[in-house]
């Protein structure tokens, strides 16, 4: 056995370094007491703290709803929603894809926009990838300039993955653009 204290091979360290907790013991003072030992230098075994007790229930339990702040749109009104479309579209095409010189209306990311009676706003919207790097900060920016329109008393952002995002989706603007043809 290799000693790391002596540096030598096959030879045992001294009895005073062989246990840090001991070294105190050999030069006359007391080693210091680790919590939970007994004075006779027994250590009891680690008892993990109450608050890492996991209840079974609670791994497969589905997770907790992160739309909190989501308001509960109501179903679509056809007349509100026809007014208020057209100025919800125009501050939408104000948010950019950071990676894509492209709004996303153009994009197509934008699949449904409904005002309910209550003039809550719902936008269902996609992302070009599941992976997308700005997948947080696109849909804050949409909810946050919706629920900005005179007129909208709230505003919910549903990211929605069906059906998936494709080059097919964006305008001719944006094709053309992009260098897309």
């Amino acid at each position: 056995m290799f000693s790391f204290l002596s540096g030598k091979s096959g030879e045992a360290a001294p009895p005073e370094a062989e246990h840090p907790d001991q070294a105190g013991t050999a030069a006359g003072t007391p080693a210091p007491q680790m919590p939970g030992a007994t004075d006779a230098g027994a250590e009891t075994p680690f008892a993990p703290p109450s608050a890492w007790d996991m209840d079974t229930a609670a791994l497969t339990a589905p997770a907790p709803s992160t739309s909190a702040h989501q308001p509960q749109v109501g179903p679509a009104d056809a007349v509100k929603t026809a007014a208020l479309q057209g100025p919800i579209i125009e501050v939408i095409k104000t948010v950019y894809d950071p990676e894509i010189p492209v709004d996303i209306y153009e994009l197509g990311l934008i699949y449904e926009i409904i005002v309910d009676a209550d003039d809550k706003a719902l936008v269902r919207m996609t992302l070009t990838s599941p992976a997308c790097p700005s997948a947080q900060q696109i849909p804050s920016e949409v909810r946050y300039k919706v629920k900005a329109v005179e007129g909208i008393s709230d505003a919910a952002v549903e990211v929605v993955w069906e059906p998936p995002w494709d080059k097919d989706r964006m305008s001719e603007a944006a094709r053309l653009s992009l260098g897309f043809f």
